[in-house]
């Protein structure tokens, strides 16, 4: 089952799998660093749909909830 972003706990690790939707928004959310393959940490997330807070590559990146419904990934420790 695909799981994304969203579904992470703050202090969770996981790795990108997919980037789902257009080219545009992939584009934006890999110049923000969100590859597909890089391993990244929820630090936390902001109540009622405010952004989710991830540290890749020694950066924290905020992302808002709608984006980070469509980053797929798989929790650290999963096959």
């Amino acid at each position: 089952m695909a799981e994304h972003l969203t579904d992470l706990k703050p202090g969770e690790s996981a790795t990108i799998v997919a980037l789902e939707g257009g080219r545009g928004m992939q584009a934006r959310l890999r110049r923000m660093g969100l590859v597909e393959g890089r391993p990244i940490r929820k630090l936390s997330a902001l109540a009622l749909g405010g952004p989710v807070v991830v540290m890749v590559d020694r950066a924290q990146v905020a992302v808002g909830r709608g984006l980070a419904r469509r980053i797929e990934v798989r929790r650290a420790g999963d096959g």
